[in-house]
């Protein structure tokens, strides 16, 4: 898979595409509270918790306001390129379900 390939598959077949090439942002009706094994998630509008399983990937998420791209808030992470499939893969489950969207 190319890194610079919008994330597509059957769960994200009905909604928008999670396209890491835009800049995006965590929802303003999330809260993350930081844990030692990444965050705990609360979205306000849908009541839901999730985990974000990594310290670094709490980074991630924290950062996208401040890149220009997914792309370039992995770097600024520190994400080793091996691992970007699967942060891209987790970031487009984020997308999906409401915890970052795309900033306009």
């Amino acid at each position: 898979m190319s890194t610079n390939e919008p994330v597509t598959g059957p769960a994200l077949e009905a909604g928008p595409v999670f396209d890491p090439g835009q800049p995006y942002r965590c929802s303003p009706s999330v809260a993350l509270r930081p844990e030692p094994f990444g965050a705990l998630v609360y979205h306000f509008g849908t009541r839901r918790l999730s985990f974000l399983k990594t310290p670094q990937l709490v980074t991630v998420v924290s950062g996208l306001a401040d890149h220009s791209d997914v792309h370039t808030a992995l770097d600024a992470a520190g994400v080793d390129p091996a691992q970007r499939p699967a942060y891209l893969r987790a970031l487009a489950g984020l997308a999906e379900n409401g915890t970052i969207e795309e900033r306009v």
